[in-house]
C-alpha cells in the first residue's frame, strides 16, 4: 500500500472513531396528557404523566411569563386564552434539558394540533418571553412570537391598556 492510501485510511478511521465517540443527543418523545385544570396563563394541572398515571402533576410553560391572576385584566384574560388553546383536548408535553423548576413543578413546551402552545400565548399577546436556562430549545420562535406580538399591538402590548409592570416585578413587589 502508498504511504498516500495509508494515509487517508488512517484519517478515515480516525474520523469514525471521532464521529462515533460524540455523544448522541437523546430523542425526546412528547407525552399525551389530559388536561385537568388550568392554574394560570403559564401553568397547567395534568394527568397521565409517570409511572402513576392518577396522579395530578403540576406543568410550567418553559420561555413564557404570563400576567399574575392579580394583574387584572391581563392576568385573567392569559388564563382564558390558555383555556381557549386547549379546549378541554388533550396535549403533549416535550421537555427540554432541565425537567423541574425549583418548586417541583415539570417543565415544558406544551402541544396541542401541531401548535407550540407556548408560543401562541405570546403571539397572542397573553406572555412575554422570558428565557431560561438552559432550556433554549424554541427560545428563536417564542422571541419572533413576542415581536409579532408588539408590532401588533396585542393583549399586554395593546397601546391603548398596556401592561406597565411585569409579572416577574409584579410578583417581587406583592409578595
Amino acid at each position: 500500500m502508498t504511504t498516500k492510501k495509508t494515509l487517508i485510511l488512517l484519517c478515515l478511521c480516525l474520523l469514525v472513531s471521532v464521529v462515533g465517540c460524540q455523544p448522541q443527543k437523546k430523542v425526546e418523545i412528547p407525552i399525551q396528557v389530559k388536561v385537568v385544570r388550568v392554574v394560570s396563563g403559564q401553568s397547567l394541572e395534568v394527568l397521565g404523566m409517570g409511572e402513576q398515571p392518577n396522579l395530578i402533576s403540576q406543568v410550567r410553560l418553559i420561555g413564557i411569563d404570563a400576567p399574575d391572576l392579580r394583574q387584572r385584566p391581563w392576568g385573567d384574560n392569559s388564563k382564558e386564552n390558555l383555556e381557549a388553546l386547549i379546549a378541554q383536548q388533550p396535549v403533549n408535553l416535550e421537555f427540554d434539558i432541565e425537567v423541574r423548576d425549583k418548586i417541583g413543578r415539570t417543565l415544558a413546551y406544551v402541544w396541542k394540533d401541531k401548535i407550540l402552545l407556548n408560543e401562541q400565548m405570546i403571539k397572542d399577546g397573553h406572555a412575554l418571553y422570558v428565557p431560561r436556562s438552559p432550556n433554549h430549545k424554541y427560545d428563536f420562535q417564542l422571541e419572533r412570537a413576542q415581536q409579532w406580538a408588539r408590532l401588533m399591538g396585542l393583549g399586554i402590548w395593546n397601546p391603548e391598556t398596556p401592561l406597565r409592570v411585569s409579572p416577574a416585578e409584579f410578583r417581587r413587589i406583592n409578595r
